[in-house]
Order: structure tokens, then C-alpha cells, then sequence
């Protein structure tokens, strides 16, 4: 009957244990499990996990303020581009101009030149036809009057040997020619 009584010593035991109440042996053993792992957690591996999160934090902190400052210095590196880019332009702006004068210049004194050149080579082609006139009047006046003692002296019938007489009377002879061509015209 010893068995009897703990089959129903172990039915009335079940029914006054609840399922859903943990034993209170579990509770202390547990509540200390739970203490020792808190402890152990918070002695070892918070503050690793602190460390970690202050370094991510500074790494985060000096990289945004790394990247702040290359904005920075990317904004100064653009705005001095630009009035170096401002300048340059102004530079070459003003160098075309000063290009565009002096070619202009040069141009006026190129043109000045070739005024003056075509007026000296105006000026010696005159000067040489007025030679060649010179040279042609003088020479015709001498043939002309060698031709005129020549007729005269036929026309006379005496010789004019004489120099001076024979220059007088080709003077005389070409003035009245020139008289009579002025008169005609």
C-alpha cells in the first residue's frame, strides 16, 4: 500500500502546485544567476561596449569636423580659383587690348612708311624724268642747233665757225620756236 499512498500523495502534491508559479528554489537560484550575470556584465562588458561607443562617437566627431574643415578649405580653394579665373580674364582682356592698339599702331606707322616710301619713290622718279628732260631738251637743243648752223650756213653760204655766234643763233632759233608752238596752242 506504500505505493498506493505516494501515487496519491504525488496527485495531491501536483494539484497544489501550480505550473505557472516557478518553485522558490528556482526564484533564489535564478535571482542569482541574474545578479552574478548583471555583475559580471556590468564590470566587463559595458565598459567595453562605453569605449567602443565614446571611440565610434570621437571617430564620427573628428571625421565630421575633418569634413568640415575640407569644406572649408575646399570653399576658400574655389573662391580663390575663381578670382584667379576673374583676374586671368581681366589679364587677358586687357592684353587683347593692348594687343589690338599696338597692332593698330603698327599698322598706322607701317601704312605711314610705305606713304613716306611711295612719295621718296614719287618724289625720285620725278627727279630722274626731269633729268632725262633736261638731258633730252639739251641734247636736241644740240642737234637741233647743229642742224640749224648746218641749214644756215647752206642757206648763207658762209661758215659760222665762230662758237660763241653759233650758240647765239640756235638760242635765238629755238626761242622763236617756242614762241611760235606757244602760239599755237
Amino acid at each position: 500500500m506504500h505505493l498506493f499512498n505516494f501515487a496519491e500523495e504525488v496527485a495531491v502534491v501536483e494539484e497544489r502546485i501550480n505550473p505557472l508559479i516557478p518553485h522558490p528554489v528556482e526564484i533564489v537560484v535564478g535571482t542569482i544567476a541574474f545578479i552574478l550575470l548583471f555583475l559580471v556584465l556590468k564590470s566587463k562588458v559595458v565598459p567595453m561596449f562605453e569605449k567602443a561607443y565614446a571611440e565610434r562617437t570621437a571617430a564620427i566627431q573628428g571625421g565630421m569636423e575633418k569634413a568640415e574643415k575640407a569644406q572649408l578649405e575646399a570653399a576658400r580653394a574655389l573662391a580663390s580659383y575663381n578670382e584667379q579665373l576673374s583676374s586671368a580674364r581681366d589679364e587677358s582682356s586687357r592684353l587683347r587690348e593692348e594687343a589690338r592698339v599696338q597692332g593698330a599702331a603698327i599698322m598706322e606707322e607701317l601704312r605711314a612708311k610705305a606713304q613716306e616710301e611711295a612719295a621718296r619713290i614719287t618724289a625720285a622718279a620725278h627727279a630722274s624724268i626731269e633729268a632725262e628732260r633736261q638731258q633730252a631738251i639739251t641734247s636736241l637743243r644740240n642737234e637741233v642747233g647743229a642742224l640749224a648752223v648746218d641749214l644756215a650756213s647752206k642757206i648763207v653760204g658762209e661758215a659760222l665757225d665762230d662758237q660763241a655766234r653759233q650758240s647765239r643763233i640756235v638760242e635765238r632759233f629755238i626761242e622763236d620756236l617756242e614762241t611760235s608752238s606757244d602760239n599755237r596752242r
